[in-house]
């Protein structure tokens, strides 16, 4: 395993998602193809040696690091943005069996990099079920996002939020915070030195490890009802 083609992001790995940020454009991608495949090579090549790290504290379901990697191509049948490629690496990993909620998600750009996790878009049941939970008791949540694990990690907990009560839900609740998110995110950016640093891999399996009692967490609440018995 060579430097240019090893478990560690390279400059080249960044310039060229810098070159093609100015050069958006189908021609200018497939004069330069035969660079593009390189550089993704060593991306592939990254993911795979996060895959093998998770796995040791996680059940991962996403076969190979290959298979995490999102398209470069942007799908813009409903974007006003009709640039035709991402300006990123990015991927995301599953996690085996139904019991086990979240997801894993990294991205690597100039200036913008980071890990992250958590429920995007969760349905309206699971929302309900979160809800309910937070209004019984938020106590272990709140244990959870003020650890030092997680602040150090992910600052606070992120993702859209109401306005206003949920529906069915009292305002005087002493949770009324936590029930007023609609996505339940975590984030742990870098910069790009970090990025280009040889312990990198290292950093973002940390984060992802972070995650784990949040992750933990949810997936109790999610595969059980109001009672604690289990519906999975």
């Amino acid at each position: 395993m060579t430097k240019e083609t090893s478990a560690i992001i390279q400059p080249s790995n960044l310039n060229f998602l810098e070159q093609l940020r100015e050069n958006n454009e189908r021609n200018w991608f497939n004069a330069n193809k035969p660079t593009y495949l390189k550089e993704l090579a060593n991306i592939e090549l990254f993911a795979g040696e996060l895959l093998r790290l998770m796995n040791v504290h996680d059940v991962i379901e996403t076969p190979s690091g290959k298979k995490s990697l999102h398209r470069i191509y942007r799908d813009t049948r409903f974007s006003l943005d009709k640039t035709p490629f991402k300006t990123n690496w990015s991927g995301g990993f599953k996690r085996a069996g139904k019991s086990r909620r979240g997801g894993y998600y990294f991205h690597i750009e100039p200036g913008n990099s980071f890990v992250g996790g958590g429920f995007w878009g969760p349905n309206a049941d699971d929302l309900k079920r979160i809800r309910e939970e937070i209004a019984y008791d938020a106590t272990r949540l709140r244990e959870i996002l003020n650890s030092d694990l997680f602040i150090s990690n992910f600052g606070q907990l992120e993702g859209e939020q109401l306005k206003t009560t949920p529906k069915g839900f009292d305002a005087d609740n002493e949770a009324i915070d936590l029930l007023r998110y609609k996505q339940f995110l975590l984030r742990r950016r870098f910069t790009d030195e970090e990025v280009l640093s040889d312990d990198f891999l290292y950093k973002m399996n940390e984060g992802f490890k972070a995650m784990r009692p949040f992750f933990d967490y949810m997936s109790e609440v999610l595969s059980t009802d109001i009672n604690g018995i289990e519906i999975i």
